[in-house]
């Protein structure tokens, strides 16, 4: 079992994660821990440990992180199929120890969040498949490609994302979203967003593409949707505006945003991000800008969930 983890993480959670180790080491797992030394070094550890034939990896953080680790993963399996090689004993497994923020896919799959049980799933490795999304032409990536576990969102939110600071982020956790939000309101320019799906052309001010039915944690976005299945929900923002976007951020831990005015959820399999400069954001990380290209990932993730 290779462990990536953050080490600038708080104490707290760094107090999690030790518990978590402890138990496992002390239950006679064999672990590794792989420390993360700057931004995307979880995707080069996951990527190394794919290669090295490492069938469980375990990404100790929140969405980012885990979306890191998948990355890696997905690197390393196509490292393997091109040189003509393959994982032994098959496909890699992703495990989830929750450190994070919002850590939105552990609770859509369920996922326990205290120590002894985290402990359990893990040395027990039960997995479910997830269909992450895939992200092609990102300007920021240099035009090559990512996946996404549970979102990629593009507009508002991404500008958000874009200017909080780690600092901010650390001293104030999920609160820190909202200051950013109160700072962009004024200075964002709610400029329109080309968009379309599978074909279909459309406007919105701001686009979330969801994997999930959950957003920010366990605030409800997109009803009947699952990362275990391939496709995507479109969540189209119409509003524009500092107006527009306070009240969807008021129905947000209401549970209400899917049913506020200006709000549209499609169904789509292939979207395509047409106009430049819409800040984009894929599982909470920066990933720049459009245009880009959003697909399902050549094949599933098999996610350790106990």
């Amino acid at each position: 079992m290779i462990v990536v983890y953050n080490p600038t993480a708080g104490r707290r959670r760094s107090r999690l994660l030790w518990r978590v180790l402890d138990i496992l080491v002390s239950n006679g797992v064999r672990l590794e821990l792989a420390e993360t030394r700057r931004a995307g070094h979880a995707v080069d550890l996951a990527r190394q440990a794919t290669r090295a034939g490492g069938q469980l990896v375990v990404a100790a953080g929140g969405d980012g992180t885990v979306a890191e680790v998948a990355n890696g993963l997905a690197q390393g399996m196509r490292d393997l199929a091109g040189g003509g090689g393959h994982a032994a004993g098959g496909r890699p497994r992703l495990g989830i120890i929750p450190l994070g923020t919002a850590n939105v896919l552990a609770h859509e799959l369920g996922l326990p969040f205290a120590p002894r049980e985290v402990a359990a799933a893990l040395a027990m490795s039960r997995t479910r498949l997830i269909w992450p999304g895939h992200i092609a032409g990102l300007e920021a990536d240099g035009g090559q490609t990512r996946v996404f576990v549970q979102m990629l969102g593009v507009g508002f939110d991404a500008q958000v994302v874009h200017r909080l600071s780690l600092p901010l982020k650390r001293m104030f956790g999920r609160g820190a979203y909202v200051l950013q939000t109160l700072r962009e309101l004024g200075r964002y320019r709610f400029a329109p967003i080309s968009v379309r799906l599978d074909g279909v052309r459309t406007q919105a001010a701001s686009v979330i593409v969801t994997k999930g039915h959950f957003y920010a944690g366990r605030y409800l976005l997109a009803p009947g949707a699952s990362p275990v299945e391939p496709g995507f929900t479109v969540a189209l923002f119409n509003g524009y505006g500092p107006f527009a976007t306070m009240m969807y951020g008021a129905a947000l831990p209401l549970n209400l945003l899917p049913r506020m005015p200006g709000v549209r959820l499609v169904r789509a399999s292939h979207i395509e991000f047409d106009g430049r400069g819409a800040p984009a954001q894929s599982d909470g990380d920066d990933v720049g800008a459009a245009p880009m290209t959003v697909t399902d990932a050549p094949g599933p993730i098999a996610v350790v969930v106990g």
